[in-house]
């Protein structure tokens, strides 16, 4: 009986209908590769960037703390007129009826402005790669080659360089040419009409866990400014891959592999091989404890100084509130086609050892 009034709603039988095609067209992958990622999509990523892009504060910001609010408000008056003495059946229906209308509607918004990229066939396709289970040894080659890279660059490192990072404006400079030297080897990293921006919820990211993220409704790449310096240029270039269409994270972080590595800037270089060599360390202590401690034993002191103050910077991101976003977050992903949640970031690892075993360790 709730069905049936609930489907008598015009408006909600819609919004049902078009969800459920999106759901069922998405279900292609070929499909959405060529007609939404490089079909319609590239056109709206770049009308919201020129939108949005200009102004120098997160528009996508504002829209999540008004959406806060407007559900804020809702729900106080829900509240007052149940306590009015209104009719619960029909406050109850009333209320389901708009909640069910607002959550298919950004669900349909959601992936019309972005997220079907969830769904295509991706880099793997793009590159000809074949993402396969990797042995402990595979994993001790990577990890030997990304440590060569930290501590050639970690020698390297100049502190006036890193120190102009700090900068917003030259960090992000640095993340559009790094794209820009990228796209002369991989033409679909094309990257243009930037809008990359610092996060309004820097002050209060330790409470939700994050260090960047992409606002699918404002076309905004945002990054957390507070978090070290040395992984910033990382994050920044993850934000523009999922603004280029690659949602999964895995995907990201590969796609921020590949523009990092490209950079003529040291510290963006650094910034890349740190993170990447973050996610093959930790795989190798898991799997092998005391190959990655003979590892550790070689690192260059500015490594073993940036991983003591990126160690120190979880530390003080620990709180009660952000092992719930996490797990919010996890379950998000996993609804969106990445199975491992959170771990997705992780299995950059699969990406780089399939990477080179097909380019070669030098490739790395």
């Amino acid at each position: 009986m709730v069905w049936k009034r609930l489907l008598q709603d015009r408006k909600l039988l819609l919004l049902l209908i078009l969800a459920l095609g999106i759901k069922v067209w998405a279900l292609n992958e070929a499909w959405v590769e060529s007609y939404y990622t490089y079909g319609v999509y590239p056109h709206i990523s770049r009308i919201l960037r020129v939108l949005f892009g200009w102004i120098p504060f997160s528009m996508g910001d504002l829209i999540y703390a008004a959406a806060v609010l407007y559900l804020f408000v809702k729900t106080y008056k829900f509240l007052v007129l149940v306590r009015k003495g209104g009719s619960k059946r029909d406050l109850g229906l009333r209320t389901l009826k708009r909640v069910l209308r607002i959550a298919l509607l950004v669900y349909v918004l959601f992936n019309l402005l972005w997220g079907l990229n969830y769904n295509r066939q991706g880099i793997s396709h793009q590159l000809g790669l074949k993402v396969q289970k990797y042995t402990v040894d595979d994993l001790k080659a990577l990890a030997t080659v990304l440590q060569g890279r930290i501590n050639t660059l970690g020698e390297q490192v100049d502190s006036d360089q890193r120190a102009s990072l700090h900068n917003n404006t030259n960090l992000f400079n640095e993340g559009i040419a790094t794209f820009q030297q990228a796209q002369k080897t991989h033409s679909f990293l094309r990257y243009s009409y930037p809008s990359i921006k610092p996060s309004m919820y820097t002050g209060v990211g330790h409470f939700f866990g994050f260090t960047g993220y992409y606002n699918p409704f404002s076309g905004e790449a945002q990054l957390k400014t507070t978090a070290p310096v040395f992984i910033k240029s990382f994050v920044v270039n993850h934000e523009i891959a999922h603004q280029l269409g690659y949602g999964k994270e895995n995907e990201a972080n590969f796609v921020s592999f590949l523009s990092g590595r490209a950079s003529a800037n040291n510290e963006v270089r650094y910034s890349t091989y740190f993170e990447l060599y973050l996610y093959a360390y930790g795989d190798l202590r898991r799997k092998d404890s005391l190959a990655a401690k003979s590892l550790r034993a070689q690192w260059h002191p500015q490594v073993k100084e940036d991983f003591d103050t990126y160690l120190d910077y979880l530390a003080h991101s620990d709180n009660v509130i952000e092992p719930y976003v996490s797990r919010f977050y996890d379950n998000f992903l996993k609804l969106n086609r990445q199975p491992s949640g959170k771990m997705t970031y992780n299995e950059v690892v699969a990406w780089l050892i399939s990477y080179q075993k097909k380019y070669g360790l030098e490739a790395i």
